[in-house]
C-alpha cells in the first residue's frame, strides 16, 4: 500500500513574501520529510490591526519569489471561506483525508500561538513543524504551547519523522536563519 502524501502548510499574510519564507520552506521540505509545501496566502490575519495588501498582488509576489517544484502557492482559504487556522485545517483534512498535513510556522508564531483561536485543537489534530527565527527561540521554548505539549516534542534529530507522526507531535528546528520580516519591509517603504 502506498504511503499517504505529506504536505506542509505554511499559512500567512505574505505581506510581502520574502527570502525568509523561502528559506524556511526549503528547510521544512528537507528536514520534516515532506513531499510538498502549500503556501496558504490568507485573506487577512485576525491578530493584525491593518488589512494586508490586495490578494492578487500578494499571490503574484509569492509566485515570483517562491519558485520550487515541490511548492504550491494557493489562496485556498479565500476559496473555502475559512478565517481561522483551525477551520482551515479541519476543512483541508475533511477534503483530503489521504494526505498527512503538517502545520509549519516560525518560532515567532509559536511564542504567541496560545492567542490563536482553538490553538489546543490545532496542536492535537495536526503535527506542527516550527522553524527558528532570529531572537525568537527562547520565547518559543517558554511559550504556553511548548510547555503544555513538552512531552510531545520530537528531538530535532528525529524531525524527519514529523510528517508521519500522530498528533499531538511537534518539532522545533534551530539552524541558519534569515533576519528579515514582512513588517520590516513594509516599515521601510519597500512594499507599497
Amino acid at each position: 500500500m502506498m504511503q499517504p502524501q505529506t504536505i506542509g502548510l505554511l499559512g500567512g499574510s505574505f505581506d510581502p513574501p520574502h527570502l525568509g519564507h523561502v528559506h524556511i520552506t526549503k528547510r521544512a521540505l528537507k528536514r520534516f520529510g515532506l513531499d510538498r509545501v502549500w503556501w496558504l496566502v490568507s485573506p487577512g490575519n485576525p491578530l493584525k490591526e491593518n488589512p494586508p495588501a490586495e490578494m492578487a498582488k500578494r499571490m503574484l509576489a509569492c509566485r515570483e519569489i517562491m519558485q520550487h517544484p515541490q511548492v504550491d502557492i494557493t489562496d485556498i482559504e479565500a476559496q473555502i471561506g475559512t478565517r481561522y487556522t483551525a477551520e482551515t485545517i479541519a476543512e483541508l483534512q475533511k477534503r483530503y483525508p489521504r494526505i498527512k498535513f503538517v502545520w509549519l510556522m516560525g518560532a515567532d508564531n509559536l511564542a504567541q500561538f496560545h492567542k490563536w483561536q482553538d490553538w489546543q485543537w490545532i496542536a492535537e489534530n495536526i503535527a506542527i513543524g516550527v522553524l527558528a527565527r532570529p531572537g525568537e527561540q527562547l520565547q518559543a521554548g517558554l511559550s504556553p504551547m511548548a510547555q503544555r505539549y513538552a512531552d510531545y516534542r520530537l528531538p530535532s534529530a528525529q524531525a524527519g519523522a514529523l510528517a508521519r507522526a500522530v498528533p499531538p507531535k511537534w518539532a522545533l528546528l534551530g539552524g541558519p536563519m534569515r533576519d528579515i520580516s514582512s513588517s520590516e519591509i513594509r516599515n521601510n517603504g519597500e512594499w507599497e
